[in-house]
């Protein structure tokens, strides 16, 4: 086992890091930007090391000064968290060069599942369900002309090295399709430094069911259920809920089985989720493998009782799995709700600034993720999350009811939040009687 590990990261997850590591009995060793001088993992981690500027490009993805910060302190291995450089297999491949441990898949497990066009393929061939599409890369407007009339409008233009919803298209017909693939390409090169696309048929109204994995280096795979991601704002997660409401026993059982196909196939190793679309037929199509911890991972923690943070970092340390899939069981309903600093009344813009007062809510199957205090200056450098609330009831009534609960405690003066929207999207009908999709708050008005 590691005896000092180096958060990359900031904010929640990386206090969840820490916490994890100390009840492992880890050191730990945050880093920090210019601008998170006073952010709570900087102040509650063993050792914090200053890695640059407030821009995420000087700072956290700053590859140089964060294995300096390794070498400086001796930490044994870097825990990515989210985002940043988590997915990133070159970083991955400098972390072997250097002897430091990265806990997350292999450089190539990384590469297989983070080209969208490549991993498609792969899931072709590991028996893993494909929405129609290209086969791989589209290398020119005719080639995709051909493709979108064979599998039919609409569909959708999506970039290779995409993630966090850029890099997307809806074409209705014909008469878009060349624009569409001129912006995504654009703005894939913006964001990705990749502008590669491909082409897949659109789903009309699919939901979003994502299946959490855990793989050790033996090759022991096991899937603890589902979490549902369907309801989003522009492809960005605003509550994620597990069991789902549209699950059954059968399809958890089909779609976990897919999702190990699917790891077996990249040889990965450690945790990862697998991301699939579920149209009104319940059938159901691999849209992309997440090669990391999730955003939205306690609400698998809560529902199984199992700590995937504490697995991430014993599967590093190559330790084999504790728990077989006979041993993963779904108890009760989890709902998360992410809180964000931004004005739902005002296009969702950011709301950085101070917290001049915060009261969080509590009680009985309660759980809140965060790194924000009273007093705490919200740099508006970084993403907008500044918490996640969970609850936990014996069933989706209960547990709408104990979120609505909370978010009606949770109250923060100072700032902009989107509270409000979380507890107005709790009361709607059909989101109370789980009937919606991944464009429900595309054609609903909320805030």
């Amino acid at each position: 086992m590691f005896s000092k590990i180096l958060i990359a990261n900031r904010g929640e997850i990386a206090v969840r890091i820490i916490r994890a590591c100390r009840e492992l009995g880890i050191s730990t060793v945050a880093v920090y930007s210019e601008a998170d001088r006073t952010a709570l993992h900087a102040q509650i981690a063993d050792e914090a090391v200053c890695i640059g500027p407030a821009p995420s490009k000087d700072s956290y993805l700053n590859t140089k000064a964060l294995l300096a910060a390794c070498e400086v302190t001796g930490a044994q291995a870097i825990h990515p968290g989210f985002g940043f450089l988590s997915e990133n297999s070159a970083f991955v491949r400098l972390c072997d060069k250097c002897g430091i441990k990265f806990i997350g898949p292999s450089a190539e497990a990384m590469d297989a599942m983070g080209d969208k066009a490549n991993a498609k393929q792969t899931m072709i061939k590991a028996g893993v369900p494909v929405v129609p599409g290209s086969d791989g890369v589209v290398e020119s407007y005719e080639q995709a002309e051909v493709i979108a009339e064979r599998i039919g409008y609409p569909v959708m233009v999506k970039a290779s090295a995409g993630g966090g919803g850029r890099g997307i298209r809806l074409v209705n017909d014909h008469s878009e399709l060349e624009a569409a693939i001129t912006a995504a390409k654009q703005e894939a090169m913006s964001c990705f430094g990749n502008d590669d696309i491909y082409i897949e048929k659109f789903i009309v109204d699919p939901r979003h069911v994502e299946i959490q994995i855990l793989a050790d280096e033996q090759g022991d795979i096991i899937y603890l259920g589902e979490r549902d991601c369907s309801l989003q704002r522009r492809n960005q997660k605003v509550l994620e809920e597990s069991p789902s409401p549209i699950m059954t026993p059968e399809l958890r059982k089909k779609m976990g089985e897919a999702a190990v196909r699917a790891a077996k196939a990249c040889g990965y190793a450690n945790a990862g989720t697998v991301e699939f679309l579920v149209d009104k037929q319940l059938n159901f199509y691999f849209m992309e493998m997440n090669a990391r911890i999730q955003v939205e991972h306690p609400v698998t923690e809560m529902v199984t009782g199992v700590d995937l943070l504490k697995a991430q970092i014993k599967i590093a340390a190559g330790l084999p799995l504790e728990y077989k899939q006979s041993d993963i069981e779904l108890s009760g309903h989890v709902i998360e709700c992410r809180i964000n600093a931004e004005d739902p009344r005002h296009g969702f813009r950011p709301c950085p600034g101070k917290i001049e007062s915060i009261h969080m809510p509590g009680g009985f199957g309660v759980r809140i993720d965060t790194a924000v205090y009273q007093g705490y200056e919200i740099p508006p450098y970084y993403d907008s999350m500044i918490a996640k609330v969970l609850v936990k009831g014996r069933d989706r009534k209960e547990a709408i009811q104990k979120m609505k609960v909370a978010l009606g405690e949770f109250l923060i003066e100072g700032i902009i939040t989107n509270i409000d929207f979380q507890l107005e999207l709790l009361r709607d009908e059909d989101v109370e009687k789980g009937d919606f999709d991944i464009g429900f708050l595309g054609r609903k008005h909320f805030g």
